[in-house]
């Protein structure tokens, strides 16, 4: 019978790299699939996520609005066809993160060991509701860098918005944040699988403050000091909760006994033959 690739793999996660390839193109289908079936829902329901999506634009002052009412403009034929399918991108994304989110995960986590892959549910388990929260903060802040731009407008002038050049905005916003808050996430990750010490998390938080400060003012679409502050003080945030996480591991793993300790240089470490061996009797199972 043919092996999984779990099962095919070593005892220590490597495997060839067409095992990888085909394991990428697995994975993407996964989370391709995951959108379409996200992105049918959006579809579905497009009016009242519509009606949600410009509540941040509605909120602006209606001084350089036509007429005094702040309504998003139609420009072609075809825009109408976009728009619906822009949103349900959007409501797509939004819906299947716990999917792509996991398939990230799962495309990392083979190369682990076996006692590290039990950390993909903990990585579920906080990946998805700080996606969720950077999301929210990005929707009730949106409203307040529109203002501060279209509020430079000349007093004498209308400022008429695109649907689509709103949308754009909007999409920047909400992926930007959600992505950024799984940055502190993946540290931590790293520190659990021995990849990250704290000590070393320790010595760059200085850069790393300052990158955080820096990658906001850069990535977020509209630049202004309001959203730039909004994106990089929580995330500055989660990066200190992820450090006192770090530490904590670290500590606990420092008090374990070092089975190694006492060898000479010359002398060979044990093999850990009860574990290999559990290995392979699980993938003879599996056939």
């Amino acid at each position: 019978m043919k092996l999984s690739r779990r099962d095919a793999a070593a005892p220590d996660g490597r495997m060839p790299l067409m095992e990888h390839l085909r394991e990428l193109r697995n994975r993407l289908i996964k989370a391709i699939l995951g959108l379409v079936a996200g992105a049918l829902v959006g579809w579905i329901l497009f009016d009242p996520i519509w009606d949600f999506l410009k509540q941040p634009y509605t909120r602006i002052p209606p001084e350089h609005c036509l007429n005094g009412k702040c309504d998003l403009v139609v420009h072609g034929i075809f825009d109408g066809f976009f728009i619906h399918l822009k949103v349900a991108l959007i409501v797509g994304a939004v819906l299947s993160s716990p999917i792509w989110l996991y398939q990230i995960w799962a495309f990392v986590a083979p190369g682990l060991y076996q006692k590290e892959r039990r950390w993909t549910y903990t990585f579920m388990a906080a990946a998805v509701p700080l996606f969720v929260l950077g999301g929210g903060l990005a929707y009730l802040t949106m409203d307040k860098g529109l203002k501060i731009f279209i509020g430079l407008a000349p007093g004498d002038t209308t400022v008429l918005v695109g649907v689509q050049d709103y949308l754009g905005y909007a999409q920047a916003m909400l992926f930007i944040f959600g992505l950024t808050f799984e940055l502190p996430l993946f540290v931590v990750m790293l520190n659990l699988v021995g990849v990250l010490t704290h000590e070393r998390i320790r010595k760059s938080r200085r850069m790393l403050i300052f990158g955080v400060f820096v990658f906001a003012a850069v990535a977020t679409p509209s630049q202004d000091p309001f959203t730039m502050l909004a994106l990089a003080l929580p995330t500055i945030l989660l990066f200190e909760v992820a450090e006192l996480l770090a530490f904590f591991h670290d500590r606990r793993i420092a008090r374990r006994p070092d089975p190694y300790e006492g060898l000479s240089d010359d002398e060979a470490s044990p093999l850990e033959l009860e574990r290999i061996d559990a290995e392979l009797e699980k993938g003879d199972r599996a056939v």
